[in-house]
Formats: structure tokens, C-alpha cells, sequence
């Protein structure tokens, strides 16, 4: 094969991506394409664990139900089931390349399960409390050591290659057949062809100013989907994790739901618990009642922040459970066996994305999606925690088993078209840039977050409108940056969340507006066209 030629390209060098490549190399040559470096993404920050029954008393149908209750029923039923169903043997394959679980207290049971918020029983499988970096970790040695997976990183994906790049004058079939991507060593894109194309891209939580996730969580996956004609779904569902560390200097730093989950609970600055207020539930309460409930309290008696406190667990509990958690925060001065945590709501997990099926396939002939890209049915209006590495591993499976069934039907790549920068310059004007994501994650946090109104969207949808233009004559004008690849696929991510709540008058799992308090009898999922003129 030549230079940028393989059998399948995978975009994303997280769970969704590694497990798909994986799955795949036995068969076919993979490329894993990475912004950064191959941990750069956000499975590598996930502190809590992984969803499965694993307890005796425990069953497929509560982990469903548990599911759809937290996703405000418009989850698909079919796709919980089935993730609940596969969701022990993804956890069993990640025991097998070496992810260390925590095993039971006594030593009997196989491995020591947490409770999160939202769950009716224990079944969060974890290790200490970096699950996420102990799967990344045993991922990534997985992949770098097979022979028929090549890690390429500090590649900014710009487009997906379609049939309207290839060069020839007959017809061609819709198809997806690779990716344009900027070498941030060379300065230049270059050309990445293959017979599938797997988008493991992540969220696009990196609209909001406040967020939990990585700088790269840009939405880039879902804004070349879009511009390449694949249908959106449920944008509107932006999951505000209840408790990120507040502190002037460290601005992502998550406190894990499994706190709560053991017993963890929320403080006012004189020590009064509130959730007893909002919900019976209290910490336990599922995600988007607990985010609610602080930001009520926050505006209601003009604070910056309440307090998480788990110092009634005692010393020794905290450093065996939480030992990440604790040697972090007192590097920040902050002693948790001791002191209560000040926590904010920040932006944390993107439940909508490309529309795809069972498969993990999308509107575009031979383009797939995995992972927090995808509005694949499994978190509904809310993600339960710890569902979302389990979908990543669940879909990379089912993704490559289908390419692999398929192979045969999926067209070799015809010739395409290089990158052409005849027509643009380099930037002389980089503030544009900076300017315009400073604005845009400002007002997105203000009018387009935990708690809606009308007139906020309407904002919102005007200044997006502006940027939009400016934005799009600035990528017309001069040559690409990591800067400009990701503030271009921002922007559209962000009109895409505010057509999606603009749409939807009702008020639902993570969507709260205030102009519509009620919740329609039935659900129905926000689906975006980029063929319609709606």
C-alpha cells in the first residue's frame, strides 16, 4: 500500500478508537489518528469506572431500567439492552490485556463494585478511582504492539474525504473513503484513504467555558459528519457533571460520582445539606438533579460554589478509595481527609451526536461512529454515570465485526483529490482566533446552559450567526491551524446545540427551559438534517 493507504482509517485514539483498531488488526490495516498524543483524549480522565452486572441480586433488566429512568425514557430500549448485555464480557476483555480492577474486600469476589448516583445496585467495576487512565494505558499498549496498527499522532483531522473529492468525471457512489488531516510536524494535510472510516472523535463539551474534559473535546467528529451529510441527534442534551473542583488555577479537575456514591454529601458554606430539597434521592440523585440543584443554589444565595464533604468517611477510607483524588487535591492545598471540597457544575459529556444504528453505522456509506460522537440510543436525555467507556467498548466491537461482515461490499478508494491551498495565505491575524473561542465558550456557559429560556437561545443563535460568517471567511482566506480546525468545528457544534434546544419545548433529563417547565407524555429524540432547509 502506498503512503496514507490503509484498509480502515479510526479517528480518535481513546476507548472508542482502540477498541475498534483492536478488534479490527487481526484482519485489516488500521491507522489511529490522534490530535495529540495517543492519551490525549478524555478516557484517560474518567475517574470512576465501568457499568455491568457483576453482583449476585443484580440483573440485565434493572441496569436497563436504571438506564432509561436516568435518560428521561427517550433512550432507546433496544441499544440499553444490548450494551447492558454485553457489558460484562467488555469488562472480562479488559481484565485480559491487563487492566488492573480492584478486586472484592474479602478477596472472594472478583472485583470490588461501586455504587453511582442514578444505580439501583453496586456494579460500577473501577480501579482506585483512574479508571479511565488504567483502560487507556492497557489500550494503548494493546495497540502500539500489533503489527497491523499504525499510531499516528498530532494529526488534526480537517474533513472526511467523499465522493465529491474524488478525481474523475463518471459517477461515483456516496461513500466515505478517508480523511484530510493537518501534521502539526509537517505544517501541511495530508491524505488518509481507506474502506471504512471510524469517527471515535469524542464530545464537543469544549464549547462551554467550564468543562471537565481535555482541550481537544472540540466536537470535531460531529462537525465533519454534518458537513459531509450525516444526520445529528439530541444536541440539546449537554451533561453538566455536578461536581468540578473550584479553585482559581485548576479549572478541570473532576470530583468523581463515585464520592457521592459512597457517601459523599453537598454542603452549603455553612454546612447545610440541600438536596433533601430537590430530590428524595439526595447525592444519589442522578446527574442533571444534582447540577440543577447546585446552580439553583449558587444563584439563589449569590455564591461562587458549595462544598462536597466526604471527611466523615474517615482518613483511611478516603486514601484506599479515592487515593487519586486525595494526593491531587493536596498538592492544591487541600487535605480531603479533613476539609470539604468546593465544587462547581461544569459542562462534562455530549448525550447527542451523529445519528448511527446497532452497527455503529451513519447516514454516510462507509463511515462509522463510536463513542460520545455517536446518538447511538444509550443515553437517552441523560447519561447514567459510568455507562460511557461501556458504550465505547460495546460499539468498537459491534463497529469492527460489521466492517469485517461487510468487507467485501465496501469499494476500494477511488483516486482523490490533495489538499489544495492555492487560493489562501498564512494568517497574519491569529487573535481572530483566540477571540472568537474566548466569545463563544462565554456566551454558550451563560445563555445555553444548565438552565434555558427562549430569549437566551435566540442570544445565543444571534451571535452564532456572526461568527459563523466570520469564521468561515477567515478558513477561505488562509492556510489551516489546529486552532482554526477546531474553533471552525466548534462553532458549528454550537449552532447545532442551539437549534436542537430551540426545538425541543419541553423540559427533559438534561434540557431545562424555563419557558417550557413541563414534560411532553411521549418522547421523541431532536434529529438535524443538514439536506433539509428546516
Amino acid at each position: 500500500m502506498a503512503k496514507g493507504e490503509y484498509d480502515v482509517v479510526i479517528v480518535g485514539s481513546g476507548a472508542a478508537g482502540l477498541t475498534t483498531a483492536l478488534n479490527l488488526a487481526d484482519r485489516f490495516r488500521v491507522v489511529v489518528l490522534s490530535k495529540g498524543d495517543v492519551s490525549s483524549g478524555s478516557t484517560a480522565w474518567a475517574q470512576g469506572g465501568i457499568a455491568a452486572v457483576l453482583e449476585p441480586g443484580d440483573t440485565i433488566e434493572s441496569h436497563v431500567e436504571d438506564t432509561m429512568i436516568a435518560g428521561g425514557g427517550l433512550n432507546d430500549r433496544a441499544t440499553v439492552t444490548y450494551v447492558a448485555e454485553h457489558a460484562a464480557v467488555a469488562i472480562d476483555r479488559l481484565a485480559a490485556i491487563g487492566v488492573p480492577f480492584n478486586v472484592g474486600e474479602n478477596g472472594t469476589e472478583r472485583f470490588h463494585l461501586t455504587r453511582e448516583g442514578g444505580h439501583s445496585h453496586r456494579r460500577i467495576a473501577h480501579v482506585d478511582d483512574a479508571t479511565g487512565w488504567a483502560v487507556q494505558e492497557a489500550l494503548s499498549k494493546a495497540a502500539a504492539a500489533h503489527p497491523n496498527i499504525t499510531l499516528a499522532t498530532n494529526l488534526a483531522v480537517v474533513d472526511l474525504i467523499s465522493e465529491r473529492h474524488v478525481e474523475t468525471l463518471r459517477f461515483v457512489n456516496r461513500h466515505c473513503y478517508g480523511v484530510y488531516a493537518f501534521n502539526d510536524a509537517t505544517k501541511k494535510v495530508e491524505r488518509f484513504t481507506a474502506r471504512a472510516v471510524v469517527l471515535a472523535t469524542g464530545g464537543a463539551s469544549r464549547v462551554y467555558q467550564y468543562s471537565t474534559n481535555p482541550d481537544g473535546s472540540t466536537g470535531d467528529g460531529i462537525a465533519m459528519a454534518w458537513r459531509a451529510g450525516c444526520r445529528v441527534s439530541n444536541m440539546e442534551f449537554n451533561q453538566f457533571h455536578p461536581t468540578c473542583l473550584y479553585h482559581p488555577k485548576v479549572k478541570n479537575f473532576l470530583i468523581t460520582e463515585a464520592v457521592r456514591g459512597e457517601g459523599g454529601r453537598l454542603l452549603l458554606p455553612d454546612g447545610t445539606r440541600f438536596m433533601a430539597d430537590y430530590d428524595e434521592r439526595m447525592e444519589l440523585a442522578p446527574r442533571d438533579v444534582v447540577a440543577r440543584a447546585i446552580d439553583s443554589e449558587i444563584k439563589r444565595l449569590g455564591l461562587s460554589h458549595v462544598r462536597l464533604d466526604m471527611t466523615h468517611l474517615g482518613a483511611a477510607f478516603i486514601t484506599h478509595h479515592f487515593p487519586m483524588i486525595h494526593a491531587r487535591l493536596l498538592e492544591l492545598g487541600i487535605d480531603c481527609t479533613t476539609q470539604s471540597i468546593p465544587v462547581v457544575p461544569a459542562a462534562h459529556y455530549t448525550c447527542g451526536g451523529v445519528l448511527v444504528d446497532i452497527h455503529g453505522r451513519t447516514d454516510l456509506p462507509g463511515l462509522y461512529a463510536v463513542g460520545e460522537v455517536s446518538q447511538s440510543g444509550l443515553h437517552g436525555a441523560n447519561r447514567l454515570a459510568s455507562n460511557s467507556i461501556l458504550e465505547c467498548l460495546v460499539f468498537g466491537v459491534a463497529v469492527a465485526d460489521d466492517i469485517a461482515a461487510h468487507w467485501d461490499t465496501l469499494p476500494t478508494p477511488p483516486v482523490t483529490r490533495p489538499w489544495d491551498e492555492s487560493r489562501v495565505t498564512d494568517s497574519d491575524e491569529e487573535v481572530v482566533v483566540s477571540h472568537n473561542w474566548d466569545e463563544l465558550r462565554r456566551f454558550m456557559w451563560d445563555y445555553v446552559g444548565i438552565v434555558r429560556s427562549t430569549k437566551r437561545l435566540e442570544r445565543a443563535a444571534h451571535r452564532i450567526k456572526n461568527l459563523r460568517k466570520e469564521v468561515h471567511d477567515y478558513y477561505s482566506d488562509f492556510r489551516v491551524t489546529p486552532d482554526l480546525i477546531e474553533l471552525r468545528n466548534l462553532v458549528q457544534v454550537a449552532d447545532l446545540i442551539v437549534r436542537s434546544a430551540r426545538r425541543r419545548h419541553e423540559s427533559r433529563g438534561l434540557h431545562y427551559s424555563l419557558d417550557y417547565p413541563q414534560t411532553d407524555p411521549v418522547p421523541r429524540d431532536t434529529i438535524l438534517d443538514p439536506w433539509s432547509r428546516d
